[in-house]
């Protein structure tokens, strides 16, 4: 949980326990202005202060950040299933001043998608031209009559060319899985072969 919100639940479950601001810092061993600035918040508490607050008021801040930021990293890395890249981009832009995490994996997801959907793209470029190529080579040369070499690239460009993007999706969907496995472990994520657009 994240400022304001944090703040915000700060106060509502120290208003439900009836204490004040001055009694729920003293038993956290913080001065009153600090509980004020949480509250309000101004700032972020330390992680000691924040399991002392946790203590006092009944409620894991810390379990629901953390498993707050498992669910967007996880939605983030099988993204990459799809290469939808407007998911990352989103979660990034979203949550990047939130957590360093999720800022750096998004970064790494959105560079991977980009250039994954960049290969994509340039394969079904190709899977459309080098077809009307052919058919454009052979139109009034009768090379492209059945049983003709021409009519033979064609069927072979047709059949074998979607082979590469289906690895590519394949590639992707292993990448995406993988990393939202390691980044539930707590483990360092890696994204092989994209180029590093966002910085």
């Amino acid at each position: 949980m994240y400022q304001p919100d944090l703040g915000l639940k700060v106060a509502e479950l120290r208003q439900l326990k009836g204490l004040t601001q001055e009694e729920l810092a003293e038993r956290c061993e913080v001065s009153a202005r600090t509980v004020q600035r949480i509250e309000s918040g101004e700032v972020d508490p330390r992680a000691y202060t924040l399991r002392c607050l946790g203590r006092e008021l009944e409620f894991d801040f810390e379990g629901r950040a953390a498993g707050n930021e498992s669910i967007w990293l996880v939605v983030l890395h099988l993204s990459s299933i799809f290469c939808l890249v407007i998911v990352p981009l989103l979660i990034w832009s979203w949550k990047k001043s939130q957590s360093q995490s999720i800022e750096s994996q998004a970064r790494k997801a959105l560079n991977f998608q980009i250039t994954m959907a960049l290969v994509l793209l340039t394969g079904a470029f190709i899977l459309m031209i080098v077809p009307a190529a052919l058919i454009f080579l052979g139109h009034g040369s009768g090379l492209g009559e059945p049983g003709s070499h021409l009519s033979f690239m064609m069927v072979l460009a047709t059949v074998v060319g979607p082979i590469p993007m289906i690895l590519v999706a394949l590639f992707c969907t292993f990448q995406g899985v993988i990393n939202a496995v390691r980044a539930l472990a707590d483990r360092p994520v890696h994204y092989p072969l994209s180029i590093p657009f966002v910085r």
